[in-house]
């Protein structure tokens, strides 16, 4: 065999030499076109067994002398291994075997010794040595190594499984049960309580077992371990048994250590016994005492139960509870989210007792704002108005609901901000109780503290209901002093006393309306001044009104609105006075920048002449009327860059077009233009038509272009340059057939804007 070993060691010395013989030759270093992975080596190298030494050859015993001489070798061996590192157990471990291959039993138990002597805590140690002695059939010194195994490592759990299990093959019971008893003296892991409670149970000792599970729970105090014993009790039929072992639970973990799991079981317990409605109470138990975010399972469990075996009653119960529980976990997340105590209160309100619901409302009420401003107030206000309201029409405690309005009126700081709704609720409920002296006190205190507008209204009306109408006036006359600009109060007051035939106090109201240096909507106030003299029939009164308040402003609609209101007036000259209107709103107007408002009134006065005039008159208006212009102008931007072109529409009077020549000018152009399109169009004609057309619109254009008007056309034609204008005039332009009526200019608008087009694009 070392004759082999050595012919090996020498063939690879030699292969070595070769290979680095053949590396000193290799002088080109350049990868190799053809490359190989480690993966292709290794499978070269599998194939050829380069690493792989032949077997040493077996070798015969034939005599005992020759098997002396073996077992000297290897004890020697053995030894000197031993000899050379005594900690290495795995030595120690093969000399036991080996001795025991050899039948040796007593050596092999001196080998062992010797090596506890070394390392005794060594866990393989002695399941090795245990091992051999059952083997070998030896029990007693089998006990006696788990015995001492046991004494000196009581934690290793594999020593004691191995112990009970050897006794429970041998049949001795007793010695087992003894076992376990020393076992469960040290308190293990919950594993070896549950095969001692197994190996009870395989001999039927279910009382013994009953008595395990007591210490059990005792050493293991988990929610499982109370429910393995339950389930232990319910399976063998000892149904009060399993009952009583809930019930200690529950009382073992109190209301501090709860857990789900636990009513869960028993609740499923009491379910399969078909008590139903001891199932009911476990689970609202559980949902009064478990938070809410750990009695998920909790609520699924009950919803399932309640669908099962409940009525529609159980089942809203459960989905209310449900909800409460996730709306506690909102406000107590965030207190100040009084959505979500309105979804709650709404909640408890539909499915509670009134105690309750204000014990909510408490709570609720209790989370002020924590800025003084009025935004972050609104959303609070709210539950105290649905508080008392609730007091008021649910639980009709008419004293309760007497204080929560106190109680909010005085919580609000009314010199920063007030809440005119809370007063008025306060108010109305008094009213209702039939209080209307406390009802006036909270209004005068309302206004003495915090005048607003919705007060002084909300007052007024209440005293309207009740027909207190010299109330009312003095009402008024305050809220006037407090605002006189407030346009809408002082119609309202004269509206009052012309309900009352005052018709007198009225115009004095309006009278000292109009009169203020500063009100907010004055048109308003002068309107229904006019509809009250109109109202009144006092026609001259009323034309003195339009008279003034053209005086201070010359608005279109005020002219027209005079106009209209001559026209409506009964009499034999009304047309007349009509149209003496319109003309001087148009002689005021010439001046006014707001070409819109003028063309406003030119249009009203056209539709009047129209309805009522002649042909005369309705030719004269159509002159007045002005031409539209299409133009463009420069924008600029904010920094002062040019921000490209913009087109407009602008409105010629004939009045304005008298002071600009250029422009008639142009109109003749473009008469001339057309002409031009015409006889181009027309091949029929007679030859003296159009060039007698053409030299009229040329001597025309030479008048135009005379030394006279040279000038006039010149800086017309710098203006159209500076500007780039696209004019477009009216069809009155050219023919008098467009006065006819405003809807047949609007179909032939469409024509005529194509064929400017065109001439436009020709030019």
């Amino acid at each position: 065999m070392l004759k082999v070993e050595l012919a090996g060691r020498r063939k690879r010395g030699r292969w070595m030499d070769a290979v680095k013989k053949d590396i000193q030759r290799v002088k080109n270093k350049a990868p190799a076109e053809v490359q190989i992975t480690a993966e292709q080596l290794l499978r070269e190298a599998k194939e050829r067994e380069l690493e792989l030494l032949p077997p040493p050859p077996k070798q015969k015993i034939t005599d005992q002398e020759e098997l002396n001489d073996y077992k000297l070798r290897k004890r020697k061996s053995f030894e000197d291994n031993i000899r050379k590192n005594r900690t290495v157990i795995s030595n120690w471990i093969k000399y036991a075997q080996w001795e025991e291959s050899l039948k040796e039993i007593q050596r092999a138990r001196s080998i062992y010794e010797r090596a506890l002597d070394v390392d005794h805590r060594n866990v393989t140690l002695w399941l090795k040595y245990a091992e051999i002695e059952m083997k070998s059939r030896q029990v007693n010194h089998a006990r006696n190594i788990w015995d001492r195994a046991i004494t000196i490592l009581p934690r290793v759990n594999q020593f004691w499984y191995k112990y009970t299990y050897m006794e429970e093959m041998l049949g001795n019971i007793a010695g087992c049960r003894q076992v376990f008893e020393r076992w469960m003296e040290w308190e293990p892991e919950e594993q070896a309580w549950h095969s001692y409670i197994n190996f009870e149970l395989r001999y039927k000792e279910v009382e013994k077992a009953r008595t395990i599970y007591e210490r059990f729970v005792i050493v293991h105090p988990e929610v499982k371990n109370w429910i393995k014993y339950a389930r232990f009790e319910e399976k063998h039929g000892y149904i009060a048994h399993g009952r009583k072992v809930y019930e200690r639970a529950v009382e073992f973990f109190g209301e501090e250590h709860v857990d789900e799991n636990l009513f869960v079981a028993f609740a499923r317990f009491e379910e399969t016994q078909k008590e139903f409605e001891r199932v009911r109470v476990i689970y609202k138990y559980a949902l009064d005492r478990i938070p809410k975010h750990q009695a998920q399972e909790l609520f699924k469990n009950y919803t399932m139960f309640e669908k099962k075996f409940g009525d529609r009653r159980g089942i809203e119960d459960v989905i209310v509870s449900k909800r409460r529980f996730q709306y506690e976990e909102e406000v107590k997340a965030n207190p100040h989210n009084y959505d979500a105590w309105f979804d709650y209160l709404r909640l408890v309100e539909s499915d509670a007792d009134a105690d309750t619901v204000r014990d909510v409302y408490e709570r609720a009420i209790a989370n002020i704002p924590p800025i003084q401003e009025k935004r972050h107030w609104r959303r609070y206000i709210y539950l105290w108005i649905n508080y008392g309201l609730y007091e008021e029409l649910e639980v009709k405690d008419p004293e309760r609901t007497r204080q929560v309005y106190q109680a909010c009126l005085e919580l609000i700081p009314h010199k920063k901000f007030t809440f005119a709704k809370i007063w008025l609720l306060f108010a109305q409920f008094e009213i209702r109780q039939k209080n209307l002296q406390a009802a006036r006190k909270i209004m005068g205190t309302a206004i003495g503290k915090c005048p607003k507008n919705k007060l002084l209204k909300g007052y007024i009306e209440l005293e309207l209901q009740l027909r207190e109408f010299d109330r009312c006036r003095k009402l008024y006359e305050k809220y006037l002093e407090f605002t006189p600009e407030n346009c809408t109060t002082w119609i309202k007051f004269a509206e009052l006393e012309t309900i009352l035939g005052d018709i007198e106090r009225a115009r004095a109201i309006f009278e000292l309306a109009i009169g203020q240096p500063r009100l907010d909507m004055p048109e308003v106030l002068w309107k229904s001044y006019i509809d009250f003299e109109i109202e009144q029939e006092e026609f001259e009164n009323t034309r003195n009104l339009y008279k003034r308040l053209l005086q201070r402003t010359q608005h279109v609609k005020v002219w027209i609105s005079y106009a209209k209101f001559e026209l409506s007036v009964d009499g034999p000259d009304r047309l007349q006075k009509c149209r003496q209107i319109y003309e001087e709103a148009n002689r005021s107007m010439r001046n006014c920048e707001e070409k819109e408002e003028r063309l406003m009134l030119l249009e009203s006065w056209r539709d009047f002449e129209k309805e009522f005039g002649t042909d005369s008159t309705r030719e004269r208006v159509r002159k007045l009327l002005p031409e539209k212009v299409k133009k463009r102008r420069k924008l600029t931007a904010e920094d002062g860059s040019d921000a490209g072109w913009e087109e407009y529409y602008d409105y010629i009077f004939p009045e304005d077009a008298a002071n600009q020549p250029n422009l008639k000018l142009l109109a003749m152009a473009k008469m001339w233009k057309k002409q031009q399109v015409i006889t181009e169009d027309d091949e029929t004609l007679p030859e003296n038509g159009p060039p007698a057309a053409e030299e009229t619109t040329k001597q025309s254009v030479e008048a135009a272009a005379s030394p006279e008007n040279r000038l006039t056309t010149a800086s017309s034609r710098e203006t159209a340059a500076e500007t780039e204008q696209e004019k477009t005039y009216d069809d009155r332009d050219d023919d008098n057939d467009s006065s006819s009526s405003e809807s047949e200019e609007e179909e032939k608008g469409g024509e005529r804007k194509e064929s400017r087009s065109s001439e436009e694009d020709k030019e």
